[in-house]
């Protein structure tokens, strides 16, 4: 069990793809692994990251987008030089941002691939703190690369008649986009705690497994005996030098930082259970640490409890007595949708609304036969952290797959309209920006074509 925390969603179309990003390094940061593509200003293009993306690409799009090497070049030169000037233009993004973006993102990944075993080993990683770091660093360049193409577009708009004028010239050519079905999902969580004695007993054996070791006995054996978290438990309990900047809870860093070389910390409390800390050894700024994590036990009978208290909530909603806003307002437990009415947004692409093909199995389950208003079976749910919980999901909005309509999808057209014009101001701006910039193509691409002026000084 992992209990560090440390989410996906770029205006550029290629870019909702960002994921074969994950191990593209900075220039400064970079070893000569695989050929340079190019390096715009500090950042640089592996010919690697040119063979993920594709990949990726072409495996999103179920094989129906083709994109060759040169393509796909310009795509990253494009983001890398956003990345670039949002440096140079002090652009500020706040961790708080960074951090909810990429646990929205491991959530994602945890329901579409099953695990998180699953889910970081399908991008190439050892563990999940690893990839933890890996989705930090992208989501932070996304945040600046997003933060300066709203500053360049911020004063671009449109009109109807724009609207109009771009839809029409879309159908003229019949290219109007087939619009998926999709959904608006909300849900209510009740979670069953444990008791107050179970936590106090907890409590009790962490201090006892505290002075057994004061007393000379090994903490690393009682780590391997004890301990709730598996991967930790594997290694005698250590989690090896952390930082102030290493993605573990507070609770934890704040015990680990406090503690002096040898001492063990008192019991204390994270999302993920109750912990005792061993401080290994001080190691410039960072801290070799061990620790135990003992999880409190729910009851069935807490289970049971709680599983009928949502289904009375259930059985109100559908009488009517209370709407599901205000069900959410009243009784929900989770943090991240309770503000919102229990409005889920999608961590691909920081919307309200789901394709409706590409959620993950368990929910297509759940939902795939609702029709707008209903309401899904209540349903049993755990955390990595080891939150149990029931769950109710609600259907806001169903659309199904169309071609799309002026009227109907008028919202839509002008999302799309507004971001072709977003996007020509941006190719302005860039036409501007690359002869400012620092631009070194490899030699493999110097041959291609492309549609800026990229070659300046490479020719």
């Amino acid at each position: 069990m992992q209990f560090k925390t440390k989410t996906l969603k770029n205006t550029s179309i290629l870019f909702t793809f960002f994921l074969a990003s994950l191990g593209v390094v900075n220039a400064q940061q970079a070893k000569k692994i695989d050929g340079v593509a190019v390096v715009i200003g500090k950042n640089i293009v592996l010919d690697s990251d040119i063979d993920k993306f594709k990949q990726e690409v072409e495996a999103r799009s179920e094989g129906k987008v083709k994109i060759s090497d040169c393509e796909m070049l310009e795509e990253l030169m494009q983001q890398k030089l956003l990345a670039h000037h949002a440096v140079i233009d002090s652009v500020v993004v706040s961790q708080a941002d960074i951090d909810s973006r990429v646990k929205r993102s491991v959530a994602f990944f945890i329901n579409q691939y099953g695990s998180e075993e699953k889910a970081y080993k399908a991008y190439g990683f050892n563990d999940l703190e690893d990839f933890k770091k890996e989705l930090t660093r992208v989501q932070k360049e996304n945040a600046l690369i997003e933060k300066e193409q709203k500053k360049i577009t911020e004063k671009v708009d449109v009109t109807p008649e724009e609207v109009r004028v771009y839809f029409k010239g879309l159908k003229d050519k019949n290219e109007l986009p087939e619009i998926p079905a999709e959904v608006e999902i909300a849900q209510l969580v009740l979670k069953a705690e444990p008791t107050k004695e179970e936590n106090e007993r907890i409590v009790k054996k962490l201090n006892e497994i505290k002075k057994q070791v004061e007393g000379g006995a090994s903490f690393k054996l009682k780590a391997i005996i004890n301990s709730d978290d598996p991967t930790a438990a594997q290694n005698g309990g250590n989690m090896g030098v952390i930082t102030k900047e290493t993605g573990f809870v507070k609770e934890f860093k704040e015990v680990a930082f406090s503690l002096e070389e040898g001492e063990i910390s008192e019991p204390f409390k994270s999302p993920f259970g109750y912990h005792i800390v061993l401080l290994n050894k001080i190691k410039g700024e960072g801290r070799d640490v061990s620790h135990i994590l003992l999880q409190p036990e729910i009851a069935d009978e807490k289970l049971n409890e709680t599983k009928k208290e949502i289904e009375k909530i259930k059985a109100d909603l559908k009488e009517g007595k209370i709407t599901f806003e205000e069900a959410v307002k009243k009784y929900s437990e989770d943090e991240d949708t309770k503000s919102n009415g229990g409005l889920i947004i999608n961590p691909y692409t920081n919307e309200s609304t789901f394709e409706l093909a590409r959620m993950a199995p368990d929910l297509f389950g759940r939902i795939s036969e609702l029709k707008k208003g209903e309401f899904s079976d209540i349903f049993y749910d755990e955390t990595r952290e080891g939150e149990k919980m029931y769950k109710l999901i609600f259907l806001k909005d169903k659309t199904e797959t169309h071609k799309a309509d002026l009227v109907k999808d008028y919202v839509r057209m002008q999302q799309f309209a507004l971001a072709k014009k977003k996007e020509e101001e941006i190719v302005k701006w860039s036409k501007d920006k690359i002869q400012e910039t620092y631009i070194k193509l490899g030699n493999d691409y110097k041959s291609c074509t492309f549609k800026k002026d990229w070659k300046k000084g490479n020719k």
